[in-house]
């Protein structure tokens, strides 16, 4: 089932919000909000955004990196895609 890219976190739910904001991002990904490469909205942008703590907003992340999804930069943000090959 995908998920829909305007949905909200439902704090209320079985899912963990931060599964929720997960799926979330990879749907407006797919929907081409970021192209690859760019960067996705900062950390406390997606904290304001969606009402959610900024850990939960980090572990939503660390899976969309696990996933190969997204990629991080320390202090310049999350990208999204993989990261350009260091050669």
């Amino acid at each position: 089932m995908a998920t829909d890219p305007d949905a909200e976190i439902d704090h209320e739910g079985p899912v963990t919000p931060y599964r929720q904001l997960a799926e979330i991002l990879k749907a407006r990904i797919g929907r081409g909000d970021w192209a690859d490469g760019r960067p996705i909205p900062s950390e406390a942008r997606l904290v304001q955004e969606y009402g959610i703590a900024r850990s939960t907003v980090r572990r939503a992340l660390d899976v969309l990196v696990d996933e190969r999804v997204v990629w991080k930069v320390q202090g310049r943000g999350t990208y999204v895609g993989q990261p350009p090959d260091e050669a």
